[in-house]
């Protein structure tokens, strides 16, 4: 019970809609994280600068009678005791906010409190500070935070004091930031539970539509346990509405097909093979019973007999010749099989028939040959490769006419790109069923004949595959009573 247990929380963890699910939240969280941390540092500068902006307000409101004599600060030059006076004459401590704090600093840095002691108590800067603060030009602008003896943090703006030509000091206000820290992390715990609120609607609302969002993958998921290799014919849908899935199922179809197809080929090859074995050890099995036979009647005492002797070598002669030429076609065919490696030449085959034609006649006997050829065709080939397909397709016409009526006749022919050779002959023809098998290893369309005459069925799968090494094709037509045409046809020279 706990072993399932873990599995299925394994597999939740390790499902693609729970990582969807999980990976999209924590891209929304990221977010969210990085949206409430902006609007805590840019609220935080917007309210401290509403702030100053409404603190200099304030300072621009103090009457200036209210910190300088008018009489002292409209004399010309101020003597240093003068000077002492006009501090003296300063007001003391009037400021009542107990949030703020106030402060003047004269031009040799002199620092003077304003605040109450209900009030702040002001900071302080050091004095070089403070004079370039006097010197620039830019002090009305912007805030500062400080850090004031108590260790409590004000927000302090500073303006000068008397005209801008002849300022006699700075006036310092500071205002304490712990109301408006308090605001602001009161704003970003309101952001941080609507956040929690938005993620828990997101959960909740993504659920059901990465479950619908699924559903076409949960299908490819069941079709494919249907699918084994006795059942390559299952498909899947390629149009349910989402591109990447359509893409998959497209893929997954072409891999069945493919795959589909490897196992009827490879199911075509063992039957092929079997039947293969099966016929060549009937083919060998044949001359080589023949063979102990005769072997068995020589040890009996036919050898002594010279009539009886010589007729058993003569029929065990023909038997191993007979086996000679099955092995030799096995091994033939065998390497064709194969990668063949030809000795591709540039030949003209019109003049490689005449050569054969002698040959030829003299296989046909008494039967009559007809010549139809184009002259100047030139193919790039094995020329011995291509004796031995004509060869073989005339010996199978002369093997199925008849010995005085019958004619054969050889036609070569030529278009742009291929080149036809056609051997047609006026024999029985054949049938449908044996035009299907024709090019089958092993495969004889009349048994009693080709085995008296010493075939194995063997010369028309040799012919097959020697036109096809050479990138061509072999096909035949029949028509039973009037007789039956083999065609080769070949690429020309240039073409391939």
């Amino acid at each position: 019970m706990k072993a399932g247990g873990k599995s299925r929380r394994k597999y939740a963890l390790r499902s693609l809609r729970s990582q969807l699910l999980a990976r999209t939240l924590l891209i929304l969280a990221l977010l969210l994280v990085l949206i409430g941390f902006l609007q805590y540092f840019l609220m935080k500068d917007f309210l401290y600068r509403s702030r100053a902006e409404a603190m200099d307000t304030q300072l621009n409101s103090i009457p200036a009678d209210l910190l300088i004599k008018d009489s002292q600060e409209q004399s010309g030059v101020t003597a240093p005791q003068e000077q002492t006076n006009r501090r003296n004459n300063r007001p003391g401590p009037f400021l009542f906010w107990p949030d703020m704090s106030l402060a003047s600093i004269d031009t040799d840095g002199t620092f003077q409190s304003l605040s109450n002691e209900n009030g702040l108590k002001p900071p302080r800067l050091t004095t070089k500070q403070y004079h370039a603060m006097q010197q620039s030009k830019r002090m009305r602008h912007g805030y500062q935070l400080i850090t004031d003896a108590q260790g409590k943090e004000q927000l302090v703006v500073f303006r000068p004091l008397g005209p801008p030509d002849r300022s006699s000091g700075l006036l310092q206000m500071g205002v304490s930031t712990t109301s408006m820290q308090e605001q602001l992390i009161n704003q970003l715990r309101t952001f941080i539970l609507l956040s929690l609120i938005a993620l828990a609607i997101g959960l909740a609302l993504m659920l059901p539509v990465l479950r619908r969002t699924l559903v076409p993958l949960s299908r490819m998921v069941e079709a494919v346990k249907r699918i084994d290799a006795g059942n390559l014919a299952e498909r899947f849908d390629a149009e349910q509405g989402q591109y990447e899935v359509d893409r998959l199922a497209v893929s997954f179809n072409g891999m069945l097909e493919r795959l589909e197809h490897s196992f009827a080929a490879e199911r075509e090859l063992q039957m092929q093979m079997r039947r293969f074995i099966a016929d060549a050890s009937h083919e060998l099995r044949t001359p080589l019973t023949s063979i102990h036979g005769f072997l068995e009647v020589l040890l009996r005492g036919a050898a002594s007999n010279p009539k009886q002797l010589q007729s058993a070598l003569e029929s065990m002669y023909g038997e191993s010749k007979r086996m000679n030429k099955l092995v030799s076609d096995l091994l033939l065919l065998a390497k064709l099989d194969r990668t063949p490696e030809l000795k591709l030449e540039d030949i003209s085959l019109d003049a490689l028939l005449l050569e054969m034609k002698p040959q030829l006649l003299m296989l046909a006997g008494t039967r009559k040959v007809v010549f139809d050829m184009t002259a100047g065709i030139r193919i790039l080939a094995e020329g011995d490769k291509i004796k031995q397909v004509v060869l073989n397709l005339f010996h199978n016409a002369v093997q199925h006419t008849d010995l005085e009526r019958g004619v054969i006749q050889v036609n070569l022919s030529a278009g742009k790109k291929l080149v036809d050779i056609q051997i047609r002959d006026n024999g029985p023809g054949m049938s449908k069923e044996q035009l299907e098998r024709m090019f089958e290893r092993f495969y004889r369309g009349d048994e009693s004949r080709t085995r008296s005459s010493g075939g194995a069925g063997l010369g028309l799968a040799i012919t097959q595959s020697i036109v096809e090494a050479h990138g061509g094709n072999i096909t035949a037509e029949s028509t039973p009573g009037t007789g039956s045409v083999f065609k080769v046809t070949l690429p020309l020279a240039g073409t391939v």
